[in-house]
């Protein structure tokens, strides 16, 4: 992978809070959320960060690429920057 969505970057962006405020743990408890499953599960936190994803796109988040890396470099890319390939993911309308 080249490029990826940093999800602690974004949801400080979103969000307003400052880079303490974005630890995994944190971000679920002022999500209203429990953590799910075992703390530092590679698979668990992977399920958890889902769950804040979603919910930053159910708010309104567009989450887009935000660092990459160029020539072995971690590189942060604007947010102003064109989006790249296909549109963000959009969360399902349901009808009830």
């Amino acid at each position: 992978a080249k490029k990826w969505i940093n999800i602690r970057k974004s949801y400080g962006n979103f969000y307003k809070v400052p880079r303490n405020q974005t630890k995994l743990t944190i971000m679920l408890e002022m999500l209203g959320m429990d953590y799910d499953g075992r703390p530092h599960s590679g698979l668990d936190d992977s399920k958890n960060i889902a769950r804040i994803a979603i919910r930053m796109l159910q708010d309104g988040c567009e989450l887009r690429v935000n660092e990459r890396m160029h020539a072995g470099q971690l590189m942060t890319v604007s947010s102003s920057a064109p989006l790249e390939g296909a549109p963000a993911p959009q969360m399902p309308r349901y009808r009830n």
